[in-house]
């Protein structure tokens, strides 16, 4: 529940802060710290929507305010989006690269009539938080759902789980299992480690141990999934033609480089690879290289931000520049465009992005490692959503 004090701060900007020549948005990520990547990420997806589209709709400017959030922190989430909406008078929040940090400032938007678009955190969940979250990233199971198909195909049938223990990595667990049973596969065993862990020699050894012919697998990006996948390839279990199956959070094209030979071989579920093939991701990944400053660190949730710019700026459109995060938010059910993934759409229903989900394969092109995508499961929603 909201204090008294910030319901009538919030009654205040409402009066006060109706229509502005400049409209700001504020973004909540990890721009220090362990996942700082992702953070640049989102910011250079923001770059390359202003280089691309200009800052302006209509007659608005447009300004971006960044509150640095090192890693996840519920509490410090909630603080820094009411700070954004009442120091610094946002009309928009945006970011949100961990899902309990989405679900901790959810509770502002109604009192702060404010939306919020997600750029990445994950939880099938975040939409029921408030009816005024919208998603331009993926959910795990969305993700998650394509791989046991794949690993039907494939001839697999006995697989291991091993997911970080927190809402994204329960998700993908569930979502992987539930379809990879339900087409007659067995899960030999499921294991959830903390977000924080970096040696997997132990882990390894109960895949060893319990005659997995792969291991499905979802991590947070960033240094456990490095780590993962060293000691998959250390231990001798891709040697052994145990198959990994992850989703793309685990293959991210900054590490590629690191892995090399180790990763080869490697299936993904993901919704986007910087490699994929088209127009506008080639003018995206153009702009968005020049805003990180190096190619190679481009990732996923750049994607998700310039597209949550698309998204922004289509709800400031639809208001007139007016705060209105009710009209903002119905301005964009049912929104279509071509991403830079490829064909999307935010879902009337849950405010969910339905796109392609991609299988790719880590491939070695001309001494350049990228997730080289092999197949394509079209208009994928959230099977894990349900209305509230």
């Amino acid at each position: 529940m909201l204090k008294p004090t910030l319901i009538a701060a919030f009654a205040l900007l409402a009066s006060t802060a109706a229509w502005a020549d400049t409209i700001k948005i504020g973004v909540v990520g990890p721009f220090s710290g362990p996942a700082a990547l992702q953070g640049k990420n989102f910011q250079a997806g923001i770059e390359a929507w202003f280089a691309l589209h200009g800052n302006s709709v209509g007659e608005h400017d447009i300004e971006v305010v960044y509150r640095d959030l090192p890693s996840a922190d519920p509490a410090q989430s909630a603080a820094l989006s009411q700070e954004l909406v009442i120091g610094e008078g946002v009309q928009y929040l945006a970011g949100y690269y961990y899902t309990p940090d989405a679900l901790a400032a959810a509770p502002i938007l109604q009192e702060a009539n404010v939306p919020m678009v997600v750029f990445n955190a994950a939880a099938s969940s975040i939409v029921n938080a408030s009816p005024l979250v919208v998603r331009t990233s993926f959910t795990t199971w969305q993700t998650s759902t394509p791989m046991a198909t794949v690993a039907r195909e494939r001839g697999i049938s006995k697989v291991i789980t091993i997911v970080a223990d927190y809402g994204p990595g329960i998700d993908a667990e569930t979502a992987f299992a539930s379809g990879f049973s339900g087409q007659g596969g067995t899960i030999v065993e499921s294991v959830r480690v903390p977000m924080t862990t970096i040696d997997f020699s132990p882990i390894m050894q109960r895949v060893r141990d319990s005659g997995a012919e792969a291991i499905f697998t979802f991590l947070p990006s960033g240094p456990a999934t490095l780590a993962f996948l060293r000691a998959y390839a250390e231990n001798g279990l891709r040697a052994q033609g145990v198959q990994l199956l992850a989703t793309g959070d685990v293959t991210q094209e900054p590490d590629l480089g690191a892995l090399g030979d180790n990763a080869v071989g490697v299936l993904t579920t993901y919704h986007y690879a910087v490699s994929h093939d088209s127009p506008e991701n080639k003018a995206f990944v153009e702009a968005a290289s020049a805003a990180i400053g190096d190619p190679t660190q481009l990732t996923f949730p750049a994607v998700g931000a310039f597209d949550g710019m698309y998204v922004i700026t289509k709800m400031i459109e639809a208001t007139g520049g007016q705060q209105d995060a009710v009209k903002a938010v119905e301005a964009v059910k049912g929104l279509s465009w071509i991403s830079p993934r490829g064909p999307v759409s935010i879902d009337p229903d849950s405010r969910h992005v339905t796109q392609n989900i991609y299988l790719r394969e880590v491939t070695n092109v001309a001494g350049t490692f990228i997730n080289k995508e092999i197949q394509t499961f079209e208009k994928q929603g959230d099977p894990g959503w349900t209305a509230p």
